[in-house]
Formats: C-alpha cells, structure tokens, sequence
C-alpha cells in the first residue's frame, strides 16, 4: 500500500465498515476493479480526522459505519464503462431510479475524476450506539437522487435530524459536505489534493 495510506479499521478503533464496492450491493451490481478486499483505506491525515468525527458522533449516541474512503482511479474508470453499457434494470430503482446511466456524470453524483482517488474522502453513516441499528437518512447509499441532497424535500423531521448530526459531527472535526450527497465528506485540509492515485485496496 502506498506511503501514509492505512486500513481505517486498524488505525480508527470503533468505527464500522462495509466497503460496497467490494460487494455485489452497490450501483453497479457487481465487485468494481480495484477493491479485492472489503476494506476501507484513506491517509492518515483523513484517520486523525476520522477518529475526532468518531468521538464527536458518539457524544451524539452515534457510532459511524464507513461505506468508501480511498477509491483507485481503476474503480473510476470501471463507472465510466459502465456507464456506456446497455440499461439491464437491475440496480436503477435502487440507485437511479430518475434518470439514466450516463446522467450520473451529468448530475455530479459520479466524477469521472473523483475526490475519493486522493485518499481523504468518504463515504458514511451513523448507526445508534444503543442498538447498532443504522439511523434512518431518508435514503440509502449512492441513491443518486434529489432526496439524497442536504436540504432535501420529501425527508420526515428524524431523517433530517439525523442527517445534520452527521453533518455537525464532520464539520466540526474538519470536513467538508458536498451537497448533492449527504453521506459524502472531504478532509478539508487534505494532503494529496491534486493527486489521483491508482493502486488497490487490499
């Protein structure tokens, strides 16, 4: 693995993972290039950060369950092609359930150099500490719809809550929202924020 780049499950105690697109349960429908393993990989910058976010979320009665952190370039490049295939229907209700493949790239919801390949962004939610059940967000990952947007409409008032502790808890330990998905967030001060990096997770 490159230099400064560490597993966040070994350098972040606490925090929860399912790296989705080492699984079959994400936009594509299948493992993409580049995640062999079901991990979750980022700089140590972005684990420091990652460990007061965990701290903040758990004053809140949260813990943070991970979804992506670094992304090869490779995983990317996958997207693109994908997006050039034929519509199967398999994920799109799921996913994109209102516009077609190659909107995603339009939209903003998929970039074809992503902010992921520089090692300080993720992908998140919170799960109650209590139960360990995930908090309700008014919709799951890379749904690529309005609803995922901060300030959506159409959410309940919990929902809306839950997604501002998030929000709060990140925001205060350095990160920055993008505000056409709720569950995405960049280290502020990230090290590497012109490179885009390629080699595996795993």
């Amino acid at each position: 693995m490159k230099d400064d780049f560490v597993f966040v499950d070994e350098s972040v105690p606490g925090i929860r993972w399912d790296a989705k697109y080492a699984t079959w349960d994400n936009f594509t429908g299948r493992p993409v290039d580049g995640y062999p393993a079901n991990r979750v990989v980022g700089t140590t910058a972005l684990c420091a950060a990652l460990a007061r976010a965990r701290d903040e979320a758990q004053s809140r009665g949260f813990g943070l369950l991970l979804w992506d952190g670094y992304r090869p370039q490779r995983a990317v490049d996958s997207f693109l092609r994908w997006s050039r295939q034929p519509e199967d229907g398999r994920t799109k209700q799921r996913h994109y359930p209102n516009i077609d493949r190659a909107e995603m790239f339009e939209k903003g919801y998929v970039a074809a150099k992503s902010g992921h390949s520089r090692g300080s962004t993720v992908d998140l939610t919170l799960y109650h500490l209590t139960t360990g059940e995930l908090a309700p967000m008014g919709g799951g990952h890379d749904l690529m719809d309005p609803r995922s947007h901060h300030g959506a409409q159409g959410i309940t008032d919990v929902e809306a809550r839950n997604r501002q502790h998030l929000l709060a808890a990140m925001d205060a330990c350095g990160f920055r929202a993008y505000d056409c998905e709720w569950w995405h967030y960049t280290l502020k001060d990230e090290p590497y924020p012109d490179t885009y990096f390629d080699f595996p997770v795993g």
